[in-house]
């Protein structure tokens, strides 16, 4: 069976960094599956002749002086036009075979995500740290937000035009997963999730991902949308946790002041009476903040359906013998 598209704009963005060794076979793999697709290569202040290695083999090299993936993803979301995009990193890790069955399933079920999660069986490939980081931070975002992604992190994944020109791409480094992946939860799009082949860097390629410093970073960005998106359950939580402190203080002095009428540890009583003011203050501003984030969100949707549905035919196919 194969398929190939018709009438649709295809953009190939590939985010660079130093991938001097691996550029070349991605563009070529991307090309050999989307024979006509675009295929941008944005270049992030390499030093290894990156951008000359991605435009002998046919991209379109660009450049993005902002350091970082985040930075990188908002300069190509703004510069190109197309109906479908497909969002790759350029290290020769994902599948480039399994790109026209992603952009096929996004087009026939009008979706506007389909997120490739990472399936492999090699241990080199997967790091377990980076395996954990991002199911435990999959899970919180999942708990959340809704749990409709396995593979959060993925750097892999196939956008309509709709949700990459409403995408507002704050982050500036590899939070930017997060911030796709929330932005698609929040405003409940229509998103699909495949398992798709990922394999080990090739001799030569070095992970720019760090662990510790990265999942730090990316819990960090969660947070802020959880209090940004989410802000009457962020403010509950610390009114809660005040709260219970405030009553854990004031007991003890409390059944004093009820046995004896005497108030004998002021500075505690004064204490548990700040955070118990502290406590319905953040409850108040976990109030208010939710009616902001609520006429932001009918923003951003009003924002999204202003985006036309781009109407093509989306696929055909035929049985090779």
């Amino acid at each position: 069976m194969s398929t190939h598209q018709v009438n649709v704009q295809i953009a190939i963005l590939i985010p660079c960094y130093n991938e001097a060794s691996t550029i070349g076979k991605v563009v070529a793999d991307f090309r050999a599956a989307l024979p006509n697709a675009l295929i941008y290569v944005y270049d992030n202040n390499s030093a290894d002749g990156t951008q000359q290695e991605a435009r002998a083999a046919g991209a379109i090299v660009r450049s993005e002086a902002l350091q970082g993936k985040g930075n990188v993803v908002r300069r190509m979301f703004a510069d190109v036009e197309a109906d479908v995009y497909i969002v790759v990193d350029g290290d020769d890790t994902y599948d480039a075979a399994s790109a026209s069955e992603l952009v096929n399933l996004l087009s026939l079920e009008h979706l506007d995500m389909v997120n490739a999660a990472r399936k492999t069986q090699s241990a080199a490939a997967y790091r377990w740290g980076h395996r954990l980081g991002n199911t435990m931070l999959t899970g919180i975002v999942a708990s959340i937000f809704g749990n409709r992604f396995h593979d959060m992190l993925s750097g892999y994944r196939v956008l309509s035009r709709r949700f990459v020109k409403s995408f507002p791409a704050l982050a500036s480094g590899f939070e930017i997963e997060t911030e796709l992946t929330i932005h698609a939860l929040h405003l409940r799009m229509p998103v699909r999730e495949v398992r798709t082949a990922y394999k080990e860097r090739p001799p030569g390629s070095t992970s720019k991902l760090r662990s510790v410093r990265d999942g730090l970073r990316i819990l960090k960005t969660i947070l802020v949308l959880v209090k940004d998106e989410r802000p009457l359950p962020f403010f509950a939580t610390i009114f809660g946790l005040l709260t219970v402190t405030a009553v854990i203080l004031a007991m003890p002095i409390f059944m004093t002041f009820l046995e004896t009428g005497l108030v004998p540890r002021f500075p505690t009583a004064i204490l548990a009476t700040g955070l118990m003011l502290l406590a319905f203050l953040s409850l108040a501003c976990g109030l208010i903040l939710e009616t902001v984030s609520r006429g932001r969100l009918e923003s951003k949707r009003m924002r999204y359906l202003s985006i036309p549905v781009t109407h093509h035919t989306s696929s055909e196919s035929t049985d090779n013998p």
